[in-house]
């Protein structure tokens, strides 16, 4: 029996056109749909949201965890997906002059992209009407985007492939299932996660096409940049874990002892920690990419720093 080829890069470009095409979506005619969150409902599931680990809860105020994390999720997605577009448009010059269909597939995860990011502005809002006043998202896009974007191609593309593989992940094994989840917000990241799994494909090929020209040195250089990438996005959840533990603490009608807070905060940083930095870390495909282009003491390099993040 003939092996199957596997698929150039062309046609991987080809056929994310083609998928893009047939999944395109409308933020409101095919997502909202006229509908509003329910607080009755969790909004992020437990395989994320950690909630059954938040043991001195009860069980509503798991449920209101979930709704807390679910709308920093959305935020999160929205912070992150501002230095991704940039990076995508920055790399698409490359083939300006030359392969138009990948230049069309760069394009068009472009543009998804931005409705993404429009997606999520809008989730927080409508969350915002849900719960009580008083949360905070103070990560700003901008200043993320460009230290993320100062570091090289490669260290951005890793962070990238990273995270929109964990996307896929999270959608397959905790949202599709959980049939307790909220419709409105399961939806949310059904239709995200139908233009992200194109996305993961274009990460892969422009990530191993931009390490094809690097040299030992540059490669050796750009796996520490990446490395620094993660602990900057952990500050991030570092940052977030303590707000959503005093929106909480505020918000959840009764008295949060100092030390049931110092516990619950834990539990934020744990579950967040898990949802970007670990689920993705672990990811086959993002284990098996980096292990094409690094050496053992560099995988060894990264091992060591995300150890630190437990």
């Amino acid at each position: 029996m003939n092996a199957i080829a596997p698929l150039t890069a062309s046609e991987k470009y080809a056929r994310c056109i083609s998928a893009s095409k047939k999944v395109r979506w409308d933020i409101d005619q095919d997502v909202i749909r006229g509908r509003q969150f329910d607080t009755s409902e969790k909004y992020l599931p437990d395989g994320l949201s950690l909630a059954p680990e938040f043991t001195s809860l009860s069980t509503d105020e798991r449920r209101y965890i979930s709704q807390i994390q679910g709308r920093t999720y959305a935020n999160v997605f929205g912070l992150v997906e501002r230095f991704i577009n940039a990076k995508v448009l920055e790399i698409s010059q490359d083939h300006w002059m030359g392969d138009q269909t990948a230049l069309e597939a760069l394009v068009r995860f472009s543009d998804e992209e931005l409705k993404h990011q429009a997606l999520f502005r809008k989730v927080d809002a409508m969350v915002a009407q849900s719960l009580p006043a008083g949360y905070r998202f103070d990560a700003d896009a901008n200043q993320l985007a460009q230290a993320v974007l100062s570091k090289s191609t490669w260290a951005v593309l890793a962070l990238t492939l990273h995270i929109e593989l964990f996307t896929q992940l999270h959608y397959r094994q905790s949202i599709e299932p959980d049939a307790d989840l909220s419709p409105l917000f399961k939806d949310v990241f059904l239709f995200h996660w139908k233009e992200e799994s194109q996305h993961a494909i274009l990460d892969e090929v422009e990530f191993r096409r931009c390490d094809s020209s690097l040299s030992a040195v540059d490669r050796d250089d750009a796996v520490n940049e990446f490395i620094e990438l993660v602990a900057a996005v952990d500050g991030v959840l570092r940052s977030q874990a303590a707000s959503d533990t005093n929106y909480f603490a505020a918000t959840c009608g009764r008295a949060v002892s100092a030390n049931e807070a110092d516990e619950i905060r834990a539990q934020f940083l744990k579950a967040y920690r898990w949802q970007y930095i670990h689920s993705g870390a672990q990811h086959p495909t993002f284990q098996r990419v980096l292990s094409d282009l690094i050496s053992d003491a560099q995988g060894v390099r990264i091992h060591a720093a995300l150890e630190t993040l437990h």
